[in-house]
């Protein structure tokens, strides 16, 4: 059995792993599988024998599309140097399911804090809700205002125009006024 201190692993680190994928939180079966100390192919049979188990809104096979966007954004990723297969992404339920599936104490371990950190981002991307919800009030408002400000001086330009015309003034100096 595995002591505590094998099995933490830094919240930075599994943040980290953790990508945005057709409008989903999800994290790849590469690094999920070295997050559990175990091979990619062993987590892959495992879910392949339970796929019962995950229904496409916990798990599913990235497109080969979707594979090439992420290897360019990971420097990380060299082609060749890892499976010929397209990976399985796993939503957080998903990654509840594999520890149910793989059954080891690291696998439950560091499951349970995979799904502590959804949670967190969860609760501060709906913090970020409410401010973002607020500023667009705000925004909102500012334009209603914008439009009423023009809309007086438009009156007073009106104003001006209609109701004030200059009197002829009187000239001053040394030419006579009938040129």
């Amino acid at each position: 059995m595995e002591n505590q201190s094998q099995l933490f692993v830094p919240d930075e680190v599994v943040m980290s792993k953790i990508y945005l994928i057709r409008g989903q939180k999800v994290m790849l079966d590469a690094d999920l599988a070295e997050l559990y100390g175990t091979e990619t192919k062993k987590l892959k049979q495992q879910v392949n024998r339970n796929l019962e188990r995950f229904p496409g809104h916990y798990m599913f096979e990235l497109t080969k599309e979707e594979n090439e966007i992420l290897r360019s954004q990971l420097v990380t990723l060299k082609r060749g140097e890892h499976s010929k297969y397209l990976p399985y992404v796993f939503t957080e339920h998903g990654i509840l399911m594999l520890s149910n599936v793989l059954k080891s104490q690291r696998a439950i371990a560091v499951s349970i804090q995979i799904i502590d950190i959804f949670v967190k981002l969860r609760e501060t991307l709906a913090g970020q809700t409410d401010i973002w919800l607020e500023i667009e009030r705000i925004k909102t408002a500012i334009t209603k205002q914008d439009g009423k400000i023009d809309l007086l001086f438009k009156y007073l330009d009106e104003l001006m125009q209609h109701h004030y015309k200059p009197k002829p003034r009187k000239r001053i100096g040394y030419k006579p006024d009938h040129d």
